[in-house]
């Protein structure tokens, strides 16, 4: 038995896990304060500006907002009532399944995830500039994770 951390890697900052916590935790600080003027939290950022997204291509689903923004879909649901209840979002019968709720962003909605996403587009570009011209690699590798997992 030691009393130290047995592990592959000689140094901490070669473990790719630690470093994508510490990392995601630096990128969400980044995004909290982005959004602090919205008065929006980042979940809710990213299912009004999802739903923003994608309400061209008809109604929309609570399951295909969370399976779009890979959230949990209770925590979705729940996210959807403060965002209904604050004036932004709206939820009718599904015209095509009774058991669904066809979501819709309100004229409102839209506008905050407009002028928010502006916000946060600007903080993601300050934030991955150090990456320079190797961000597009940076992101196919970030899909690449995503798709896989």
């Amino acid at each position: 038995m030691t009393d130290r951390l047995v592990s592959a890697h000689t140094d901490a900052a070669d473990s790719p896990g630690l470093l994508l916590w510490q990392v995601t935790n630096r990128w969400q600080a980044a995004q909290r304060a982005a959004l602090k003027p919205f008065d929006l939290t980042h979940v809710q950022f990213v299912l009004l500006a999802s739903l923003t997204w994608m309400r061209a291509d008809g109604p929309v689903t609570q399951r295909s907002l969370a399976d779009h923004a890979a959230t949990d879909p209770m925590m979705t649901s729940q996210v959807l009532r403060t965002l209904e209840a604050q004036g932004y979002v709206t939820r009718a019968a599904h015209p095509g399944d009774k058991r669904a709720w066809a979501l819709a962003v309100t004229p409102a909605g839209a506008a905050l995830a407009n002028r928010a996403n502006a916000a946060v587009e600007a903080c993601d570009a300050a934030f991955f500039s150090a990456l320079g011209q190797t961000l597009p690699t940076f992101t196919r590798g970030l899909r690449q994770l995503r798709d896989g997992a």
